[in-house]
């Protein structure tokens, strides 16, 4: 595969802060990469750097073949950014705004205003931006960022202050661009969002990768257990009951919860179906969870992932 995005030994110091330290990775062609972890982590840092809108204090980034130093205006006109705030005078019309940053390109697309449809924004042309929800906002600096037809997009913090409904919805036209070949390079600090739409993931904190591969790779080299959870008549004694089935490394009862730990969830949720009805016993609510990217980073860091 092409190697689109590539840091070596990247460091970034504010001070005697380093936000970024030490950081190499690549990214290939076609590829979404994503970059996770909690503020002040050095997300946006790095990612600045590699947009040309910061200058990195030691190491080298290459973007497409180019230096993001020393070839900036050269790679701005092949990448597509949409940075964490997006700054579009608050009066100006939707499809307005679409016709003034596709006229700062040299070759944009032929026709930028048929964003409007593929992002679901044709009702909107005529609407003052400052009028647009969190959700349409979100959607027109997407378009802001396809209007020069880039080979690689950098999405920061995409979704953050969307509600449930327009952060899938976004999810969905980050997929629709990948579909297109594109390469993308977004950060967040939502775990499910790395585990939904990102083929790699890294994960920063104070400004190291502390991990870098598959969200899958990532979760099963985590060696967590999945848990079994349910509820049963007969309180204690129950309980007790179920540490014989296989795969069960132990047996928790919160109030009137049971919680099965195992190595396969799957297989202990089928045995003990026939372990119940084997023995009459009523079982209610009955759920599995897995592990996943959030048990990744606490279990890297020690801590829960913060915002």
């Amino acid at each position: 595969m092409t190697v689109i995005v590539e840091c070596e030994h990247v460091v970034k110091r504010y001070g005697d802060v380093i936000a970024v330290n030490d950081v190499s990775l690549s990214i290939e062609e076609g590829e979404v990469f994503g970059l996770v972890g909690p503020n002040g982590a050095g997300k946006t840092t790095l990612i600045e750097m590699i947009e040309s809108l910061r200058i990195p204090d030691n190491g080298s980034i290459g973007v497409l073949g180019l230096n993001p130093v020393k070839e900036a205006d050269e790679l701005r006109e092949k990448i597509g950014v949409q940075l964490q705030t997006t700054s579009i005078q608050p009066n100006i019309k939707v499809k307005e705004g679409i016709k003034l940053f596709a006229g700062l390109y040299r070759q944009p697309l032929a026709n930028p205003e048929e964003l409007l449809k593929t992002l679901s924004l044709e009702d909107k042309a005529d609407s003052r931006f400052r009028k647009l929800s969190g959700g349409q906002k979100q959607r027109v600096a997407i378009a802001l960022a396809l209007v020069n037809d880039p080979a690689v997009l950098f999405f920061d913090e995409l979704t953050t202050g969307l509600d449930p409904r327009a952060r899938k919805n976004t999810w969905e036209l980050v997929k629709d661009i990948k579909r297109q070949g594109k390469t993308i390079f977004l950060t967040t600090h939502y775990m499910e969002e790395a585990e939904e739409l990102c083929d790699r993931v890294a994960v920063i904190d104070f400004g190291k990768i502390i991990a870098l591969d598959t969200p899958e790779n990532l979760i099963r080299d985590l060696g967590a257990e999945s848990k079994v959870l349910f509820r049963v008549e007969g309180g204690d004694e129950a309980a007790a009951e179920f540490e014989g089935l296989a795969a069960v490394s132990r047996v928790e009862k919160i109030q009137d919860e049971v919680i099965l730990y195992t190595t396969d969830g799957s297989a202990t949720l089928q045995e003990l179906v026939r372990f119940a009805d084997k023995q009459g016993l009523r079982l209610g609510d009955i759920r599995t969870e897995f592990p996943d990217l959030d048990d990744v980073f606490l279990t890297l860091t020690g801590r829960e992932l913060r915002e």
